[in-house]
């Protein structure tokens, strides 16, 4: 690609040999996420991978999409850009493993005002690095430079994510009944939702200097780095549990909160009952709720609260759930049971 350049695209705000060196600096973190299914290298047209299907009756493939929001905008104004990959991965990876499907593979793309090669290397590591905690290979993705449309320092990223689960091995949420266990998988913070709000509270537009000070409700964290923290990855946990206990249900807990979400593993007939009290709310929750008013109804139905995933088991294997979890590093407790009822969630 040495020869390829073209002064007059480049004259519109698009330097094509920018392009060719971010893929050059992004090579080595794309080398940690082959996995043995990976039978193409990075420049292809396309991705190529051979999934691994012995033992498997009838597989099924599993996709999930997503991006990061506007969370990209604190990643901006913080200029660390190594982190937001990982959240791009997990919002693809995580939508998935509520299947019972084990991630296969991930593409990401990549629009930004100016291509600066250094920083979309530190994005992809980012990626890289969710892709290696989620298991899976990073095969392919893009990167376009879309001058007058967006800012020289602006950019968005996206990501695709192609999971695989036998047939048999898909989670039938008709097997919940009641009395079954509700758990929750606590969350690292914000996750990747719920930004918009979050950046009218904190002022992350306008850079409030409030952002980058030690917070003593964040036992002096500031706000900006408990809001970039990267959103858990569970696929390994949950793979895990899937293979020692019956799992009836999980929601990953995005955009909408408990009320939109918890619902999508619930049949009609029953209800998830959660404990109010017994969820563990995070010190960032407490904080953006007081500084920006917003009343408790609102934040459940719009943050994870610090719960970022919940698993539904037979009350008889709650304890061996919690005890496999843990054993990833997962601190899992029960918050709820299920009931009868036609509201899919109550929050008492």
């Amino acid at each position: 690609m040495n020869n390829s350049q073209s002064e007059s695209y480049a004259k519109a705000g698009v330097d094509i040999r920018a392009g060719y060196r971010a893929v050059e600096l992004m090579k080595s973190h794309i080398a940690r996420t082959v996995t043995p299914g990976c039978i193409s290298g990075v420049g292809d047209f396309g991705g190529l991978f051979a999934p691994d299907l012995a033992g498997m009756e009838e597989p099924v493939l599993v996709s999930g999409t997503d991006g990061v929001g506007t969370k990209i905008q604190l990643a901006i104004a913080m200029r660390r850009h190594d982190t937001i990959g990982i959240d791009c991965v997990a919002m693809c990876v995580n939508d998935v493993i509520c299947c019972g499907a084990k991630p296969l593979f991930f593409l990401d793309y990549i629009a930004c005002g100016r291509n600066v090669p250094e920083t979309i290397a530190q994005i992809v590591a980012g990626v890289a690095e969710g892709c290696v905690q989620a298991g899976c290979a990073l095969i392919g993705g893009e990167t376009a430079e879309h001058p007058g449309v967006m800012e020289p320092q602006e950019y968005d990223l996206a990501g695709f994510c192609v999971g695989i689960v036998d047939r048999k091995k898909l989670l039938n949420r008709q097997a919940m009944a009641v009395g079954d266990t509700v758990l929750a998988l606590p969350s690292t913070g914000v996750h990747s939702n719920g930004f918009s709000l979050c950046r009218k509270v904190f002022g992350i537009d306008s850079r409030s200097p409030e952002l980058f000070a030690p917070c003593p409700e964040l036992g002096g964290q500031t706000i900006a780095e408990a809001l970039l923290t990267p959103t858990q990855i569970y696929v390994r946990p949950i793979l895990a549990l899937l293979g020692e206990v019956e799992v009836k249900g999980i929601s990953h807990i995005t955009g909408g909160g408990f009320y939109e979400n918890i619902p999508r593993s619930i049949p009609n007939g029953l209800c998830a009952v959660l404990e109010r009290s017994a969820v563990r709310v995070l010190p960032i929750f407490r904080l953006l709720q007081s500084r920006g008013g917003i009343p408790e109804r609102d934040m459940f139905n719009t943050f994870n609260m610090g719960v970022g995933m919940t698993v539904v088991v037979p009350k008889a294997q709650e304890t061996r759930a919690v005890e496999l979890l843990r054993e990833f590093g997962i601190d899992a407790y029960p918050i709820g049971v299920i009931a009868a009822g036609e509201e899919k969630v109550r929050l008492l």
